[in-house]
């Protein structure tokens, strides 16, 4: 029985890889998440037969299926009903999910303590507990400050250091209670725990909302981590498997996260975003408005039009219309082309989906490396609510937060329109200088209906 069971997990543990490797691609996106879809309910029926839930089967298929019912439905309702602009969010909170289970798995094993004596299982048992912890408070934070409703970081004087001094006490416990064997107290478990959790909200709570898609990303790692350290412990190869998979692709994406943003994860984690290290430079010239009207005949006359979106569109639902607009210019004999920074929207690859769901093809996509150098060849950059990702304070500006983060070089088209909700700073509160530059035009408005009106002109030429 153990060998049929260990051939299923070896072949989960392949349908995680290969789906995974299939979503690094837009192309092949949606197969890779129904190979790994297939090799999660394999994983899923094959504990029904494991030995262990042999020994009270009864109890333990109907445990079994009760928790499936339930995780199962809500996951399945709050599916089909989140917003494409929610799904940020949402992904930080089924993340933090994982990283709770993970860490309820080491609660149960270590309050059971039947592998006290046994210093590496009990060491991984409580670095996953660790780790698991984190990742769910942590998470939470991240999914309230996405949500809305944690509307600004919290950062108190000495931060820094009380933070520190509660993660050198969580270490000190979680090595007590690894190599104590079974001398460890319940009390002390449950402070080890308590302030675990306690951490991981105090080292998200002074992390600036911008920061969120690197900080979801490294929340994802450690959640991946946690599983596979808990599916050491526990025997199950498909989990450890999964988990290393989960964590590897996890800190890899982390990694290039805070690179498109030429900052060090450090800084991210530890530094407070929106703070420069001096006077920002003073913007001058100011905003100047454009019509809808005016701007549809600008593209519509263009030879090369660029569209950079960002998060406005997301919440705008505007990616069907800006595809609609985008096949009247292409019929016009507009060449047009889509930007994509890796960290616009607030979440990796949040552009990228958006304009799936919408149908733009991929071959008209291009990341930022592939296409900044062709903005000084085009007639027409349109920026649809992005901010950060397309501010020249990025290159010139040394006192600024964002300095030294590559960025679309939209300021070098011929023209650039801005489509955006009002006159705010956008979500990072950093000024951005591209709105304030001579060939810069604001097309005011909420992106949907902008884009109905640009669509109406371009189709009355």
């Amino acid at each position: 029985m153990l060998t049929f069971i260990n051939l299923i997990y070896f072949i989960v543990a392949i349908l995680f890889i290969l789906g995974l490797k299939q979503m690094s691609s837009p192309v092949t996106a949606r197969k890779g998440i129904v190979w790994a879809g297939i090799g999660m309910f394999l994983a899923t029926i094959v504990t029904f037969i494991h030995p262990d839930g042999q020994k009270d089967f009864a109890n333990y298929f109907l445990v079994n299926i009760v928790a499936i019912g339930i995780g199962g439905s809500i996951a399945w309702i709050t599916g089909k009903k989140v917003a494409m602009t929610d799904m940020p969010q949402m992904i930080a909170l089924y993340n933090g999910m994982g990283g709770g289970a993970a860490a309820a798995i080491s609660a149960v094993i270590l309050i059971q303590q039947e592998h006290a004596d046994n210093l590496i299982i009990q060491s991984i048992a409580t670095l996953g507990a660790l780790i698991g912890s984190m990742a769910f408070s942590g998470s939470l934070v991240a999914y309230a400050k996405l949500q809305g409703i944690m509307k600004k970081s919290y950062r108190f004087a000495n931060q820094q250091i009380i933070n520190g001094i509660t993660f050198l006490i969580v270490i000190l416990l979680a090595i007590n209670i690894a190599t104590a064997g079974h001398g460890y107290s319940m009390s002390g478990l449950l402070v080890f725990f308590v302030l675990a959790l306690a951490f991981g909200v105090m080292s998200t709570t002074p992390i600036g909302g911008a920061d969120m898609p690197v900080v979801i990303s490294l929340y994802n790692a450690f959640t991946g981590l946690a599983v596979g350290f808990e599916g050491y412990v526990l025997g199950i190869p498909a989990m450890m498997i999964a988990g290393i998979v989960v964590g590897s692709a996890g800190t890899l994406l982390t990694q290039l996260m805070a690179k498109a943003m030429n900052r060090p994860i450090s800084n991210v984690l530890f530094g407070n975003f929106g703070e420069g290290g001096g006077e920002a430079q003073e913007v001058t010239g100011s905003m100047k408005e454009i019509e809808a009207s005016d701007a549809a005949i600008q593209m519509a006359f263009a030879n090369k039009v660029i569209i950079i979106p960002g998060y406005g569109m997301a919440v705008a639902q505007a990616q069907h219309k800006i595809w609609e607009m985008t096949k009247l210019l292409q019929d016009r004999g507009v060449e047009v082309k889509f930007a994509i920074h890796p960290v616009a929207g607030r979440m990796p690859g949040h552009m990228n989906v958006l304009l799936a769901e919408a149908g733009v093809p991929y071959d008209i996509i291009a990341d930022l490396d592939e296409i900044n150098e062709e903005f000084e060849t085009t007639d027409v950059a349109l920026v649809i609510g992005a901010n950060d990702v397309v501010n020249p304070a990025a290159r010139t500006d040394k006192n600024s937060p964002i300095y030294g983060m590559p960025i679309l070089n939209a300021d070098k088209a011929a023209n650039v329109i801005v489509m955006k909700r009002g006159k705010g700073k956008g979500f990072s509160g950093i000024e951005n200088h591209l709105f304030f530059k001579d060939n810069t035009r604001m097309l005011y408005g909420d992106a949907q209906a902008t884009a109905n009106k640009l669509v109406a002109t371009i189709k009355e030429l």
